[in-house]
């Protein structure tokens, strides 16, 4: 490996060298979307950093394997194809479609395959039936619960308070609930067939259907194995979702999991998260038009640091978007023939060396894609100036061209 990459791990609380397990592979989960409804911009604020983080592992040298998922048959999937009187198949796949289209739009590189909960339901009922004989599940009323208070050390990647837990049995049936808050209690792995709308499958634990908490574990454990390296999500999956999933993984194998987790924070429209009920949702079409482009809109994604909050306002992003204009403009001059430096010439500090050292400096210090980028601006400027004085400093057009271009399979803004 080139250099050392520091990132954020939300389990330790700190900053930690990235180390993979096996040498040079990368074993990723990336929590993908649910396709009952299409993604909106805040989503693709997770999207885009995740891809900045797999895409900056490969330009390191590692062979990454990433997996992201689609979650088709949780019950708010289920609830709006019934609303919308459509099967729900049909209903997803329309969304499914969208959703590969903007990826490309936004350069996301996706993995050739992504299951779906309802490729993995073979899985789900292995991990179930394991939990059951293990004594982590059990059934109720023809569903079957996992308890947390069975597995060791339940919510400490939330950080939970364990001794609020509730003396007496509690139970939460549905796949999720509104808003970012715990339920201190028993959560669903296996929807028994009844009276519910929706498909079921025939299994040795019975007839039903997964639940979203055994979704995501049975596709990570069916396509990664049950170690992985890095998971990642935004910040709201650190309510529930990411424990539900650890504690169910290594209650199955009774190995880590996860060695590194990674989130990133909200993407915030006019000051507040982005909510159907406040009419603020933001779509890729809405921010495309008028001059800007899908490249605009990856830039602003990834101009912000991916653990803290950004605020989209018309004026934020225009600055982001005139911002890599002038990082285009400046890149067609330096890279044009005219004023090429004199071959013949030569100097003791290469440009381009100092300049690819900047940029994996600032991408090491917690994919830090801002200062990446502004240290980009800065080295192309003086090249600029070089340039122009004739300076036998500056670097041949294309040795700096070969250099930009492997920076830009990672950004996947500047050409």
């Amino acid at each position: 490996m080139k250099t050392v990459l520091e990132i954020y791990n939300t389990m330790s609380r700190s900053r930690e060298t990235f180390e993979s397990r096996d040498g040079n592979v990368v074993k990723m989960f990336t929590c993908g979307p649910s396709v009952y409804r299409r993604p909106h911009i805040g989503n693709y604020r997770t999207f885009v950093w995740e891809d900045l983080l797999q895409r900056y592992l490969k330009y390191l040298g590692y062979r990454v394997e990433r997996l992201i998922n689609l979650t088709d048959i949780e019950d708010k999937a289920l609830a709006e194809a019934h609303r919308l009187d459509q099967d729900v198949g049909r209903l997803t796949s329309e969304v499914v479609e969208r959703f590969f289209e903007e990826c490309r739009l936004l350069r996301i590189e996706l993995p050739e395959t992504i299951p779906r909960s309802s490729t993995s339901v073979d899985q789900a009922v292995e991990l179930i039936r394991v939990l059951l004989e293990k004594g982590f599940a059990y059934r109720y009323r023809g569903d079957i619960y996992f308890d947390p208070l069975k597995y060791e050390g339940f919510g400490r990647l939330f950080g939970l308070d364990m001794t609020r837990w509730p003396a007496g049995k509690r139970r939460f049936k549905r796949d999720t609930y509104r808003g970012t808050r715990w339920n201190l209690g028993d959560f669903i792995l296996w929807h028994g067939a009844g009276k519910e709308v929706g498909p079921v499958w025939d299994t040795e634990i019975g007839k039903g259907r997964p639940a979203w908490n055994i979704q995501d574990p049975a596709m990570i454990t069916k396509h990664l194995g049950f170690s992985i390296d890095i998971c990642c999500g935004g910040i709201d999956n650190l309510y529930r979702h990411h424990d539900y999933n650890l504690a169910v993984v290594e209650a199955a194998s009774g190995v880590q999991f996860a060695r590194f987790w990674v989130h990133g924070e909200h993407l915030l429209c006019r000051g507040r998260k982005m909510s159907k009920s406040l009419g603020n949702i933001v779509y890729l079409e809405d921010l495309v038009g008028g001059g800007r482009t899908a490249d605009h809109v990856r830039f602003f994604l990834l101009y912000g640091h991916h653990r803290r909050r950004m605020n989209l306002t018309p004026a934020a992003f225009e600055k982001a978007a005139a911002r890599l204009d002038e990082l285009r403009g400046l890149l067609r001059r330096v890279l044009s023939d005219e004023g090429a430096p004199d071959r013949s010439m030569t100097s003791t500090v290469d440009p381009i060396e100092t300049l690819e050292k900047d940029f994996e400096r600032s991408m090491n210090d917690d994919l830090d894609a801002r200062s990446a980028v502004d240290s980009l601006v800065h080295h192309l400027r003086s090249i600029e100036l070089m340039r122009r004085s004739g300076s036998p400093g500056a670097p041949p057009v294309g040795n700096l061209k070969d250099a930009l271009t492997r920076i830009d399979d990672v950004l996947q803004v500047l050409f």
